[in-house]
């Protein structure tokens, strides 16, 4: 698990591009502390694994499924990464729950200066705008940030990005056209899921109303 409060920004040193797969070698310096193989480290948004420590760098084996659901296939040699290493019990919960588990992509239609803010708009498939509410939570590259705002035809929702956001993560190089990574609120995926399990209920011959009303009455 992670909180989406990037701890630096690596890069990328070396790419194996398999078949379908890739194998990523990104130099880090900060998340690499502590670090040992097997441990996890989200990057741009993607929890990977680490397989090999190699002096400065790391080593991560991105599988289909996720070379699929995500933009990692589309980084180059030099591509600049936001990195951040598993959270611990002592650690701050400066962001919000984050699993490093992508749900999608999106796609930057807009950005705008606004004095020492910038603004994305970022345009998603029905799938992910479901969960976007205003002032709800989002993760984009793997950095936590507040939804400000939602299209009216609930296309595209936009960030506000303060400045240490845009000069501690990539995300002040991201711009019209570009393809970002985005991970959904995990609590509203698990309230969707609670709340479907629950009129199943109901209109099961088998209802219990006793946990049907306990459901109903623990989301009120």
């Amino acid at each position: 698990m992670f909180t989406g409060i990037v701890e630096e920004t690596g890069h990328i040193r070396n790419i194996v591009r398999g078949g379908k797969s890739v194998r990523l070698e990104i130099a880090a310096e900060t998340v690499l502390e502590g670090t040992q193989v097997g441990d996890s480290i989200c990057t741009n948004g993607v929890c990977l694994t680490v397989t090999a420590l190699l002096g400065g760098a790391f080593a991560a084996d991105v599988m289909p499924e996720t070379v699929r659901r995500t933009s990692l296939a589309a980084l180059k040699t030099g591509s600049a990464v936001n990195l951040e290493g598993a959270l611990t019990l002592q650690t701050r919960l400066g962001g919000h729950i984050v699993s490093g588990h992508i749900d999608g992509t999106g796609r930057v239609v807009r950005r705008v200066q606004e004095d020492n803010a910038v603004w994305l708009w970022v345009e998603c498939p029905s799938d992910i705008m479901r969960y976007i509410v205003r002032k709800g939570s989002v993760t984009v590259q793997g950095v936590s940030l507040t939804v400000a705002d939602v299209r009216e035809d609930n296309r595209a929702f936009a960030v506000s990005l303060i400045p240490h956001t845009q000069g501690a993560t990539t995300l002040h190089q991201a711009k019209v056209g570009d393809t970002v990574n985005i991970e959904n609120d995990i609590i509203a995926k698990y309230v969707e899921r609670l709340l479907s399990s629950a009129d199943a209920d109901v209109a099961s011959p088998a209802n219990d109303e006793g946990k049907v009303a306990f459901y109903r009455n623990f989301m009120k």
